[in-house]
């Protein structure tokens, strides 16, 4: 049982740790660059939200596949879901950091959002518990989505 815990938190983590290999350089250079909001958070948030968020939908994914009995066909569309929406989660960063693409990472974030959504009105039936997790997560990306449109708009000339 542990095993299957610690598999599903880590598992998000995967592509944390991989874009961190575009926002270790890009952050001090480029995205320093960029004109951004007041109300921007801080560059040593975004390691502590992300880490506290991969570990509660890690956890949350867990709950729905032990809820399911594991990758059956009942687990098709909710777990479907889950690995979608942790695709695209794990795409932004390469569009938004390594290729500079604000317009793109603006429209991935928000097809992200919904397919967020989407998973959580999956798991609602299966586990309550696991859907709440999911809300901070949901919030954050309200807030990134509303400062991707404001880097977007307010750097047309930073994009390549």
């Amino acid at each position: 049982m542990w095993t299957h815990i610690l598999g599903f938190t880590a598992l998000p983590h995967v592509g944390g740790i991989l874009g961190s290999l575009y926002t270790r350089t890009e952050v001090s250079t480029w995205y320093k660059t960029l004109k951004k909001p007041a109300w921007c958070p801080p560059n040593r948030v975004f390691p502590i939200a992300w880490t506290t968020l991969y570990t509660s939908m890690g956890y949350g994914s867990y709950l729905i596949w032990k809820d399911v009995g594991g990758f059956t066909s009942t687990a098709a569309v909710p777990l479907g879901l889950y690995g979608a929406q942790l695709a695209l989660n794990w795409a932004w960063t390469p569009i938004f950091f390594g290729a500079h693409n604000l317009k793109l990472a603006l429209v991935e974030i928000v097809i992200l959002s919904g397919t967020v959504a989407a998973t959580m009105v999956s798991w609602y039936p299966i586990n309550k518990t696991a859907t709440l997790l999911m809300v901070p997560y949901l919030m954050w990306l309200t807030l990134a989505s509303s400062l991707s449109y404001c880097i977007w708009r307010d750097n047309p000339d930073k994009e390549e």
